[in-house]
């Protein structure tokens, strides 16, 4: 495999999320590998990817286009065909897709794996998260059905598809008819420690934005009156201060060592939104800290919830419902319960989750699926 020429394709280059921690392992996998992404800010993006070479769209260099990306949505399908791969003599296409990355047309002899964190959110499942109701809603319709079209459509350049969960794997089937396997990916559990004196506050660490449920947090912590900080910024950001009482303090965005900190320090991580993996609840029980979360999605296939045992065999509670009732009466159980968990138990199964397991899982995945394409 070291001889193989790479391309590496990911949506936008402007942050260190979970996905963009995902690219940063596959740059470790193909150092040599050439990275194309819509838009780009070197100040934001980690040492490893930014030592490759980064080819970005004409999006990148509109004016405004990075503060204000996603006004852009429409012209996302035109400029990731914009970019030539032919040229280059590729062998080998991994895309890292949340949006348009897996719609890259690759050279025609090359093998074309993507790795998929879902199906296009905007087109498919959270409409009404981002858009809400009323005009924006209607206006938008046309748009992304004409999205969704595309988004399917260009499902057929993928020759393997991957899913960050079987969650995920299953709406890869429902929306693209294509069969995907699994591999769960990264957490950088190493960076991450244990405190045995826990502060009073809850945390949520979240981009502040509609589908998170955020908002449900803050009403129930308003109820409750117990500490809760908020690690975090986006769209909502304004919208959630308005609404908190003063028993919950905003931290905006924050350094790894801030948030290392506070994981590691904080009674338990609240967790309202559904998500497709949820990388951040590992982070939290890599540090010896147990998950309040909304038992949906991926999360209910890395979060051992307390069902009926002993809490030194869970690694956190589930509320079932997405209401601030359901979010309270789950945050007073846990408080009955929270001396009982066990710190090195929660550390062990966020283990399973390294990044090394990843590592060698996607790196042979890739080995035998290249050499079949090969075969073929």
């Amino acid at each position: 495999m070291k001889n193989l020429k790479v391309a590496l394709v990911h949506d936008w280059l402007n942050g260190m999320r979970g996905g963009e921690k995902v690219l940063e392992v596959l740059c470790e996998l193909f150092p040599t590998a050439d990275v194309y992404t819509l838009i780009y800010e070197k100040e934001k993006i980690s040492k490893t990817i930014n030592s490759h070479s980064i080819q970005t769209s004409f999006i990148d260099r509109l004016p405004g286009a990075h503060k204000h990306y996603r006004y852009l949505l429409p012209l996302f399908p035109k400029a990731i065909e914009s970019f030539d791969l032919s040229q280059k003599n590729y062998d080998l296409v991994i895309s890292t897709s949340h949006c348009v990355a897996k719609g890259i047309i690759p050279p025609k002899k090359a093998f074309h794996l993507c790795y998929c964190f879902t199906p296009m959110r905007y087109a498919w499942a959270l409409q009404k998260d981002y858009l809400g109701k009323g005009l924006k809603r209607i206006l938008a319709a046309p748009v992304l059905s004409a999205l969704r079209s595309w988004d399917k459509k260009s499902s057929v350049r993928v020759n393997q598809f991957v899913g960050i969960s079987h969650y995920v794997a299953k709406r890869i089937q429902t929306y693209y008819g294509r069969q995907a396997d699994m591999i769960y990916p990264p957490v950088s559990t190493d960076q991450f420690k244990g405190n045995s004196q826990k502060s009073d506050s809850f945390l949520i660490l979240s981009a502040l934005v509609p589908y998170k449920r955020v908002d449900l947090a803050i009403q129930a912590f308003n109820e409750l009156g117990l500490p809760l900080k908020v690690i975090g910024a986006g769209s909502d950001d304004a919208k959630l201060k308005a609404l908190a009482k003063s028993n919950i303090t905003f931290l905006g965005w924050q350094s790894d060592d801030v948030v290392q900190q506070e994981l590691a320090q904080a009674r338990a991580l609240i967790f309202p939104g559904k998500e497709d993996f949820g990388i951040v609840p590992l982070e939290s029980l890599a540090s010896g800290t147990p998950v309040i979360a909304y038992g949906k999605g991926g999360l209910l296939e890395t979060i051992r919830p307390l069902n009926g045992q002993s809490p030194k065999q869970a690694s956190g509670l589930f509320f079932y419902e997405q209401t601030q009732e359901a979010l309270v009466e789950a945050i007073q159980k846990f408080i009955q319960v929270e001396d009982e968990f066990d710190q090195n138990f929660l550390q062990a199964e966020a283990e399973k989750f390294n990044r090394e397991r990843f590592k060698n899982e996607m790196s042979q995945y890739i080995k035998e699926k290249y050499e079949s394409f090969q075969l073929a």
